[in-house]
């Protein structure tokens, strides 16, 4: 059994995805804490009911970045967190951050990575007029939305989407892929070699996910 550390900015719905995932009981990680940068994030509320502990590192309370980033490392060290999940994490980590967490920090991105890095993903595909899109969890670098991908899952545009009801489809994916990379986190089984993440073993793939990288020797 791992512990993770969740970290929030906003309404927290990949974190209420993990937070159901670690409370079966054959989950091999649990969360020991979600910590979020705003005061006013609705994810806070929704950890509360999981009787997760959560805390609030503000970060316009620090000069720099540097301070902020010394103050959340500090207080995940004490929670025992073995890995980190961003989850809707609005803040861009420096490179001694990450440095620090190398392969223990996990993200998801509304899009296929690298693909659409940054905001308003769903609104730019559709204004592309591009006919797929999808999601991404991939290990976190210094670089905005970048990192070794874990998994994408592929998601049709139709010709008569909003961003709303395409974001909706994609996030279904998201809640799904998020918690299945935790478990093979927890297990062992995820391999960062270069910038691919090898898994070990057999895996089961839902249709319309992108296959990851097995290794069976």
């Amino acid at each position: 059994m791992i512990s993770v550390a969740i970290l929030i900015s906003g309404r927290g719905s990949n974190m209420r995805a993990l937070l159901e995932a670690c409370a079966d009981a054959d989950f091999p990680a649990s969360v020991v804490s979600v910590i979020s940068n705003r005061s006013d994030a609705k994810g806070l509320e929704i950890a509360e009911s999981f009787n997760v502990p959560t805390q609030v590192i503000d970060h316009t309370h620090f000069g720099t970045r540097e301070e902020f980033e010394e103050a959340l490392h500090e207080a995940l060290v004490d929670t025992g967190a073995e890995l980190l999940c961003l989850a809707g994490f609005m803040r861009l980590l420096g490179a001694d951050f990450i440095g620090r967490w190398r392969d223990q920090i996990v993200n998801v991105h509304p899009s296929l990575l690298p693909a659409y890095r940054g905001l308003h993903t769903h609104e730019r595909a559709i204004e592309d007029g591009v006919r797929v899109t999808g999601c991404t969890i991939h290990f976190v670098r210094p670089e905005m939305d970048n990192g070794p991908i874990i998994f994408q899952a592929c998601v049709p545009v139709m010709p008569d989407d909003t961003e709303e009801t395409l974001e909706a489809r994609v996030l279904d994916w998201e809640h799904k892929l998020y918690p299945m990379a935790v478990r093979l986190f927890a297990e062992g089984r995820l391999r960062v070699s270069g910038h691919q993440v090898m898994i070990d073993g057999e895996i089961e793939s839902p249709a319309g996910m992108v296959s990851p990288l097995i290794n069976d020797s």
